[in-house]
């Protein structure tokens, strides 16, 4: 059977990482005074500089080898045609399918699931325009000014993360919250400056069983039935995007604001689905539409690009290089754009959700590093923080810098500023400070590799296309590295022993180990009157229809 490191591709580049061993990234710009044109590349609105890699010619073909000589093609097709490639759920992955804007059908298990898309398409259309418009209203007939999505990982993240970055196109009469910690103080903070009357609660959970969210959901029903009183109308400030509409129509949701999507939707790529709702509300339908047209780009340059200058196979193949080659253990996201502050932290959960894995698709334990550690800030802040430890620690760390070119008007200076910043980050981590070849204890080494990945401006189009080269990025990588990008287990035995413990806490903790129990003693002594066992939103359901 087909093992990786053992692939003569794979002991090619071995040998090529000894060899290049002591090169100078900037030796490379000498001898080729045409590398920045040979290594940057253009997608839409995007334009990627990947030059400043120790990465020689003969490298990077070989990389492009590795990728032609993996089952990409194949699962690429597999991924956008609806055929099953998560095979521990048994399940296709078709967020692709979500943001297709072509005209042919798309065929799963014998049916065409563009009409359904377009369908849920056309209620997120309509019920964004009621909110935005005024047109829906609370139980005593005000318009909505404040959204509240509550919702955790992939139901949280995406949407967080887009509608603070598009800030500028958000509609004036609204505002956005996103709760999504179990602590009770966070949706409490949150609450304490809301009006019931003119609040929208979306209650974003594909099973509608998550208990994090289903806890802080609950939790806003007594708030809302507290404050508003116990005639008000839950079904006029509640709504739901879930696969189970079932659990949604019996906290009290109206069947018809139940925004459906499909299990075939991971969560961490599902912000193209209804649980895209709270951005539609900010920005509107056209412009959740137009970041579905971006990544609708950006997957139609990765169907039909070459290897060569395919963006998310090209950078896909840089960390794998980086991670498999070179010894990273981590990957910084710095973008230098406050819009963008959230981007890191939805990087991470796509990324190290996706492929922190250590068996491959047969279930076979791997001999290689997969998936880094994904991790990082906004630039100003970051240069005062952790890259001092980048330009001079011990450790191997590549970065993506990332910006938006095009200035907010009157925001002239500030933004020149910026762009200098991160454009002498990205030459002072290649090129260090030694002078003459010479290091003393003060200089900084250099060689230290990094991307620079320019938006022409931030708008929902762009997003769309970044977003959607990084899903493809690490699809990629997981695909060479033999492993299922699309479950993740290690998510679900966290769930289910946290279930486990409220279930048996007074019981059964002997079960536990006895750190455990020891700190189960303790919670006990803090919350003598909790009964855990029949609190949980699960429970609180079983005993009595919610309406």
């Amino acid at each position: 059977m087909f093992q990786l490191t053992r692939s003569v591709t794979w002991q090619a580049l071995q040998g090529l990482q000894q060899q290049t061993a002591d090169d100078r990234i900037r030796d490379y710009f000498a001898a080729d005074p045409k590398r920045f044109e040979k290594m940057s590349l253009r997608v839409g609105g995007l334009f990627l500089d990947y030059s400043k890699h120790q990465i020689s010619d003969a490298v990077l073909d070989k990389l492009i080898e590795l990728a032609d000589h993996s089952a990409l093609v194949q699962r690429r097709a597999q991924m956008f045609s609806g055929d099953i490639i998560n095979v521990t759920e048994n399940r296709p992955v078709l967020h692709t399918a979500l943001r297709n804007l072509g005209e042919g059908p798309l065929m799963v298990d014998g049916q065409d699931v563009m009409p359904e898309i377009q369908r849920t398409r056309e209620q997120i259309r309509a019920f964004s325009e009621a909110v935005r418009s005024g047109e829906w209203t609370g139980f005593d007939g005000q318009r909505i000014r404040d959204v509240v999505n509550i919702g955790i990982g992939g139901s949280d993240l995406g949407p967080n993360m887009a509608c603070r970055a598009l800030l500028k196109h958000r509609h004036p009469e609204l505002n956005f919250h996103f709760v999504s910690n179990v602590d009770g103080a966070h949706i409490q903070k949150v609450l304490s400056r809301l009006d019931p009357a003119t609040t929208l609660f979306i209650v974003s959970t594909k099973t509608f069983s998550t208990q994090e969210t289903l806890l802080n959901a609950h939790t806003a029903r007594r708030w809302f039935l507290d404050n508003a009183g116990p005639e008000a109308d839950v079904g006029a400030h509640f709504i739901a995007a879930s696969t189970n509409k079932a659990a949604a129509m019996e906290f009290g949701i109206r069947e018809e604001n139940v925004f459906e999507f499909w299990a075939w939707v991971g969560g961490r790529y599902s912000m193209w689905s209804s649980i895209g709702l709270p951005i539609a509300l900010a920005i509107g339908f056209e412009g959740f539409m137009a970041m579905l047209e971006g990544a609708y780009e950006m997957d139609q340059h990765f169907l039909t690009a070459p290897t060569a200058a395919n963006m998310p196979v090209l950078m896909a193949l840089i960390g794998i290089w980086h991670i498999n080659f070179q010894g990273a253990e981590t990957q910084a996201i710095v973008p230098y754009d406050q819009a963008l502050h959230q981007l890191p932290a939805f990087l991470q959960q796509l990324d190290m959700e996706s492929n922190g894995k250590s068996v491959d698709i047969f279930d076979r334990p791997v001999d290689y590093k997969t998936g880094p550690i994904v991790w990082g800030q906004t630039g100003s802040n970051g240069q005062h923080a952790f890259f001092q430890l980048l330009h001079q620690g011990t450790r191997y760390v590549p970065i993506d810098f990332i910006a938006s070119l095009k200035p907010e008007p009157g925001m002239e200076d500030h933004h020149f500023a910026l762009l200098t910043n991160m454009l002498a980050q990205a030459n002072a981590f290649m090129e260090g400070s030694a002078k003459g070849g010479e290091l003393d204890p003060y200089s900084c080494p250099g060689n230290r590799p990094s991307n620079v990945l320019l938006l022409d401006e931030l708008t929902p189009k762009n997003l769309g296309a970044l977003i959607a080269l990084y899903e493809h990025k690490v699809f990629v990588q997981g695909v060479i590295w033999n492993i299922n990008s699309f479950d993740q287990w290690g998510v679900q035995l966290g769930k289910r022993i946290a279930g486990e413990i409220s279930e048996r806490l007074d019981a059964h903790s002997q079960d536990f180990d006895p750190s455990t129990q020891g700190l189960l003693r303790l919670v006990r002594e803090q919350l003598p009157t909790h009964d855990t066992a029949s609190d949980t939103p699960a429970r609180r359901g079983k005993k009595r229809r919610t309406t």
